[in-house]
């Protein structure tokens, strides 16, 4: 060790021997935090870029889901405060209401009572008592993660700034005729016994069953089939379409109802399709969509003949059964009377469940509150198609117009206690009254406020405004809306993008919510399948953090992150990424013990050997490449790309190729060393927006400086140096076919062996000593006699390997190696040269047989080298 490296040596900042992220990430987390890092500052002259997270439930725990969207998140925001942006990511959760209110009903239970034994401002004390207990838990296991939010600014859907917000905007849609209440069939849970939107049922195969059953006589009599024959007791009309020939006699009369007293008309409607079935179709209006339009076309009755529990209430011998009990009986009884015309057991057909609960869904007519979406769904539609809002990518559009063009009214009542109260209150004459937030209600006997609450997700959509203020004009509200981008799976364009649009260019004159909407896939397991607890492969997060540290799971997420694909995810994976931590840690290490230092000005382009200017070319070039694939959301090549350079370029030749100059010590080693540091620099802050921890920890101790979450983010310096990139690949195409060599004749990695190296008038001479270190070549004595010599890239390598291997057996495994790639390159040239198969073949075809061409001529000449540096040849 020379008296420069033992100095570089005694001075080398400490660092431990071994990264442990348990010890490192936490208290990193909490230091950040308490310096105010993430508190954005609504009155700082730099541009916003503003985030808001899409509001984990209060009931829920961090999943692989969150902890995917929200690496991501993370990542665009790290970055762009780097960039010097006053950048907000603005974190909160949301009030859930069934899936609250259904758990604290679970613990009632427990109790032996009901929400009712309370009653209704007792069970919302105990839902919020609830919440201060047990919810919120996914908010600590953000920190564990890393999230870097702006906890001053934390929000809850229930809290007063947002029940203020929710409140004001239900009395302006209310006043601009948007809001009604009107009875209309919904989609009704009989276990959480509150409507559910569409977007809230999850439809699923169920083996059922398919009954033809006979109305009316004789010839007055037609048959119809059901697969819900307990609605039959709330028929009011059989329809059949108006050019069915079968059935015109009928149209206009009244046939009887089986097992009921009743008899029902006849009706002509062209939603029938005459080619389904029999041609006809029973009509129950009040259990039915499709029926309820029907029946209000030809001035039906609607009968419910169902409580809200799915409970049979008309009279006669099915009253007081559960809808699946009466569903067997009416069948046995109309089978009984000859009735039954087929039946068909199992009927596999779609059905919906309750996706909360999964309970099926019952179809019902009910007294509720709309939105009327029309107009709304109309601007949020063409605020994406004039380029106010981009979708990205570009081609998940279409899922969003499918929806915002086709949108049905939303039905936002539901009949919980916990929520957004519906702000209207009825009088004793009838009257109606909608409540603002800053007006006094109606009192005096008689008047009551609606008991139903608002659908969560009508307050949620509120959230990139009213959590920055609004209705108020907030220096917040000012300065961060419209937010940048909103990050979020493909599968809730429907629940919540949708509504937020609508909402956004609603409330805020036309400004919508986002710039843009960047849809991420959903996270599977290494097969590619769902992550379900019936299936047995959910992962917990928290358990890979603790094994392998954030770090290591968020490199594997964002790695995995491709623009709206799902993201397949294993262990092994998570391992991976770690061990890539690891090779950043120690390689850190390393590089300070021989004297990386960002001290100084980076040395002048003359001084600077071609190692060192290839790995600064190599660096800004990544650094482009890294910013251009940052800005289209591009997480996984982003990966790709600091992973390739850190690991391969910086780590395993960088670093190797300048072993010999810091051996050597002098001027060179500390143009080298400062070199070495600014690559370390750099490529650390690339690396942070992902694996913040570790990158942390290095960065601070490899520059002194205060943290890397206020660093500056690097830009390219426009320095490339093409002749020296040429020059170091040539190196390295060098050293990778001697060792691909030695390890063809079996020789240990680390056994030395005698060569001559033919590199005079290249410019590889200058890289003699980095050759014979990284190929443990010693220098060729009195007496060399070569047994192999093989030509590489201009450059001549005589390796004396006498003793080390047998020729004639090396002869005989080269020169069938040589038979094998020739037969490769014989049925790559013939396929080539067939025409009709080029005119067939589609060109990725083409293009692979060319591949396979060009490295069979290569492995050629390769194996022919190989053989001429054989002794004897």
């Amino acid at each position: 060790m020379t008296e420069n490296t033992q100095q570089q040596h005694d001075s080398v900042p400490e660092l431990p021997t071994q990264y442990a992220p348990a010890e490192v990430e936490g208290p990193l987390y909490e230091r950040w935090v308490e310096r105010g890092y993430f508190t954005a500052d609504a009155a700082s002259d730099k541009k916003p870029y503003t985030i808001v997270i899409p509001p984990p439930n209060v009931t829920g725990s961090l999943h692989l889901g969150h902890a995917f969207q929200h690496t991501l998140m993370d990542a665009l925001t790290r970055r762009k405060r780097m960039q010097g942006f006053e950048a907000l990511w603005l974190p909160g959760m949301d009030h859930a209401g069934i899936a609250t209110q259904n758990k604290v009903e679970q613990q009632l239970a427990e109790e032996g009572k009901s929400r009712h034994d309370l009653g209704r401002e007792a069970f919302v004390d105990r839902v919020w008592q609830w919440k201060e207990e047990y919810g919120g838990k996914i908010l600590g296991q953000m920190r564990r993660l890393g999230d870097g939010v702006d906890w001053s600014r934390e929000r809850f859907t229930m809290d007063e700034g947002l029940s203020k917000a929710v409140q004001t905007i239900f009395k302006k849609l209310y006043d601009d005729e948007l809001i009604y209440r009107a009875e209309r069939i919904i989609n009704w849970c009989p276990r959480c016994l509150t409507a559910i939107s569409d977007i809230e049922v999850e439809y699923q195969e169920d083996a059922g069953e398919l009954v033809s059953i006979r109305y009316g006589e004789g010839e007055d009599s037609l048959v119809v089939a059901t697969t819900r024959a307990e609605t039959m007791l709330g028929d009011t009309a059989v329809a059949v379409h108006p050019d069915d020939e079968r059935y015109a006699h009928l149209v206009g009369k009244q046939i009887k109802l089986p097992l009921t007293d009743r008899t029902i008309p006849v009706v002509a409607d062209t939603h029938v399709d005459p080619e389904f079935g029999t041609g006809a179709v029973k009509v129950t209006p009040a259990h039915d969509p499709n029926d309820f339009a029907i029946g209000r076309r030809h001035d039906l009755p609607s009968m419910t003949v169902m409580d809200e529990h799915g409970v049979i209430t008309v009279h006669g011998p099915f009253l007081g059964l559960d809808r699946f009990e009466a569903r067997s009986a009416i069948v046995a009884a109309l089978r009984e009377q000859g009735r039954i015309v087929a039946e068909k057991r199992p009927y596999v057909h779609s059905v919906g469940h309750c996706s909360r609960c999964h309970t099926t869904v019952e179809p019902r007519l009910s007294m509720q509150w709309w939105v009327k979406v029309g107009p709304l769904a109309q601007a949020a539609g063409d605020a994406v198609r004039d380029g106010r809002v981009k979708i990205h990518p570009e081609d998940m559009s279409k899922r969003y117009f499918d929806w915002v063009d086709n949108m049905h009214d939303w039905c936002i009542s539901r009949q919980l206690w916990w929520g957004h109260r519906i702000p209207v209150w009825y009088g004793p004459e009838g009257q109606v009254v909608c409540v603002g937030p800053d007006e006094e209600p109606p009192s005096g006997e008689g008047w009551h406020q609606d008991s139903d609450v608002l659908d969560t997700w009508f307050s949620s959509g509120l959230w990139p405004f009213s959590t920055l203020g609004w209705p108020e004009k907030t220096p917040d509200l000012e300065k961060f809306y419209a937010t940048d981008v909103l990050l979020t799976g493909h599968d809730i364009i429907f629940f919540w993008v949708a509504r937020m649009m609508m909402f956004g260019l609603y409330a805020m004159d036309g400004v919508a919510p986002f710039h843009t909407i960047a849809l991420t896939g959903l996270v599977r397991d290494e097969r590619g399948k769902k992550m379900s607890k019936s299936f047995g492969n959910v992962v917990d997060p928290l358990d890979w953090m603790d094994r392998y540290g954030s770090d290591a799971v968020r490199f594997t997420l964002a790695k995995g992150a491709n623009p709206g694909t799902d993201v397949p995810i294993g262990e092994d994976w998570v391992q991976a990424s770690r061990n890539f931590a690891n090779k950043i840690w120690n390689a850190t290490r390393f590089a300070l013990m021989n004297g990386a230092t960002v001290e100084g000005e980076l040395p002048a382009a003359e001084k600077l050997s071609a190692t060192d200017r290839w790995i600064l070319s190599r660096l800004n070039a990544t650094v482009a490449e890294v910013d251009a694939y940052y800005e289209d959301y591009q997480f996984s090549k982003v990966s790709d790309a600091l992973y390739h350079f850190a690991w391969d370029e910086v780590f395993d030749w960088y670093v190797e190729l300048s072993k010999t100059t810091f051996m050597g010590g002098g001027e060179q080693a500390k143009v080298s060393a400062r070199v070495l540091g600014e690559v370390l620099d750099v490529t650390l802050k690339l690396l942070h927006p992902i694996v913040p921890f570790v990158t942390e920890a290095l960065w601070t101790t490899l520059t002194g400086k205060e943290s890397l979450v206020v660093a500056d983010w690097p830009t390219d310096s426009g320095f490339r140096d093409a002749a020296a990139e040429a020059e170091i690949e040539n190196l390295q195409q060098v050293i990778t076919e001697v060792r691909r060599f030695r390890a063809d004749q079996g020789l240990q990695p680390g056994q030395r062996v005698p060569a001559r190296l033919g590199l005079d008038g290249t410019p590889l001479a200058a890289h003699e000593g980095a050759i014979r270190q990284l190929l443990r070549l010693q220098p060729a004595e009195d007496g060399f006699q070569p047994t192999a010599n093989l030509t590489i890239g201009g450059a001549t390598v005589s390796l004396d390997l006498s003793g080390t291997i047998d020729v004639e057996a090396e002869r005989k495994r080269l020169t069938k190696a040589l038979a094998a790639a020739e037969k490769e390159k014989a049925a790559a040239t013939a396929k080539l040269g067939n025409e009709a198969f080029l005119a067939k073949a589609a060109e990725v075809a083409v293009e692979k047989i060319r591949t396979r061409l060009a490295k069979a001529e290569a492995d050629i000449e390769r194996i022919k080298a190989q053989i001429d540096g054989l002794p004897g040849a």
